[in-house]
């Protein structure tokens, strides 16, 4: 079942260390936020609203800064290290798919030519390489998420950081791309954190939940899955799927009643 022993085999890729961040006089977002994130990750944090999951993202990707503690790299930080995908998928509506894949390329001055191999290959990968030419007026919601992970991915960063980038989709097009993002990691290399309110996506595509509560914004519990890769409809399935997801619901229940 779940286990809290740490994962000390993999390498650091950053540390929050005693992370607090306060909007205005009083609204405290994050009370103490320490967590270790090591290369090959997959950690969700998971939590109800208001409980700081969007905040710690956004501190790590340094659009905002903490009011106390800090967050270091291992290695020190560069433009490479980072892939962002947010809850809607933010394309340029007047850029085609493989244009929207280009995009942080372009931002690096790198000519489309010297990286076009690399962007049709995470197009493939995502299954949208006929799609290329298309805009994202032609795609449904799960076909522009692709894009928008795709994006992310393509330079290979350190770590991809996803704010609840599948919670407006249906059901099913949600399952697909649980299914498809951890096959996208395998094949990437990348580490990942995932913000998500739900129990199930959490335990399906994790090896690691932080399980957050609210007012003000903290770790209660982080909860290891040890399920192994790659997990697909057998493990979704499965007895031992019920029980971590009932641990880790447990754990929620105790954060979202720790007021």
């Amino acid at each position: 079942m779940l286990q809290t022993t740490p994962l000390d085999s993999r390498p650091p890729v950053l540390r929050m260390a005693g992370i607090n961040k306060t909007f205005g006089r009083d609204v405290v977002a994050l009370d103490g936020m320490t967590l270790s994130v090591n290369h090959g990750d997959f950690i969700s944090l998971l939590g109800p609203s208001g409980c700081g999951k969007s905040t710690a993202l956004r501190l790590i990707s340094g659009l905002i800064s903490p009011t106390a503690g800090r967050i270091e790299w291992a290695g020190g930080q560069s433009q490479d290290d980072l892939g962002i995908v947010f809850q809607e998928p933010t394309l340029m509506p007047w850029a085609t798919v493989v244009e929207n894949v280009y995009l942080p390329f372009r931002l690096r001055r790198q000519p489309y030519g010297s990286v076009k191999d690399e962007i049709l290959e995470v197009l493939r990968l995502v299954g949208l390489e006929q799609f290329q030419n298309a805009y994202p007026r032609e795609l449904s919601g799960g076909m522009k998420m692709r894009v928008s992970i795709a994006r992310a991915m393509a330079t290979h960063p350190r770590l991809i950081l996803m704010d609840e980038p599948f919670a407006a989709l249906d059901e099913i097009t949600r399952h697909k791309l649980n299914n498809d993002l951890l096959e996208l990691k395998a094949k990437i290399g990348c580490t990942v954190i995932f913000v998500t309110h739900s129990v199930w996506e959490s335990v399906f595509l994790s090896d690691r939940i932080i399980v957050m509560a609210a007012r003000p914004g903290r770790v209660i519990e982080e909860l290891h899955v040890d399920a192994p890769y790659p997990r697909g409809e057998e493990f979704r399935t499965s007895a031992e799927y019920a029980g971590y997801c009932r641990a880790t619901s447990d754990a929620l229940h105790r954060a979202m009643g720790d007021r």
